[in-house]
């Protein structure tokens, strides 16, 4: 495997700056994209309806998630009903639990009923992926989150738990497993190889896809010739 074109694996771009997100959407590669309240937040977004409708001008072909941001559940179905009407390409997403721990489990069956394309988010253990896709309707399009780089930054291997979400989401057809918030270019393939269909990558690992395949003696040299480049600069003397 020596090119992103080889992976079965759909890459999503996961960022909230226009031009980023603009930038991936071009790549052939880029199927989807997603973005958060807290990358929206980073990057100086302040009116939320604004930019997700000046984004969907120029992306109506590709789907594209977008969070609701309420900790109440009667708000968050309003927020996703008017979030669901911005675009045929639109995926509202979902906390799996609001701030109290209440789970999303109803309000997914209730959205779901009226065909609303849910993504649901932020899952970390087997048993939130099988109440999700319990709830979800197996006909209706829909994308489940489970945050395999937080997973694996509490000392966890991801791999494992990830290749049997892929097994439990075979109850909702519809459904496709996303390899959420990776932390390196190598999760795209550990996905790719346990059958993940999606996995939502930043812009930052995205550029680092030129590497794959690139000859590791090389890639040596390149760290020597950096080193000493940067040491030159820097006018160190000993």
């Amino acid at each position: 495997m020596n090119t992103a074109s080889d992976l079965k694996i759909k890459i999503f771009a996961d960022g909230a700056d226009k031009g980023g997100m603009l930038e991936m959407y071009a790549k052939s590669f880029v199927k989807g994209l997603t973005t958060n309240p807290t990358l929206m937040k980073k990057a100086g977004i302040t009116d939320y309806r604004a930019f997700c409708k000046d984004i969907l001008v120029s992306i109506k072909d590709k789907p594209l998630s977008f969070e609701v941001f309420s900790d109440d559940f009667a708000e968050m179905e309003r927020q996703a009903l008017e979030i669901a009407s911005w675009g045929d390409n639109v995926y509202v997403k979902i906390p799996v639990t609001n701030t109290k721990r209440e789970t999303c489990y109803s309000l997914v069956t209730k959205l779901a009923a009226q065909q609303v394309k849910l993504n649901v988010t932020a899952l970390m253990t087997l048993t939130q992926v099988r109440d999700v896709a319990a709830s979800l309707d197996p006909n209706v399009p829909s994308y489940v989150s489970v945050f395999a780089g937080r997973i694996a930054d509490t000392g966890r291997d991801p791999v494992p738990l990830m290749a049997a979400a892929v097994e439990q989401l075979k109850v909702a057809p519809a459904a496709e497993l996303i390899w959420a918030s990776p932390r390196e270019l190598m999760n795209i393939f550990q996905a790719d190889a346990i059958g993940c269909q999606i996995i939502t990558v930043t812009n930052d690992i995205l550029k680092k896809l030129s590497l794959v395949g690139y000859d590791l003696d090389e890639y040596s040299l390149d760290t020597v010739k950096m080193f000493y480049n940067d040491a030159v600069a820097a006018g160190f003397k000993l």
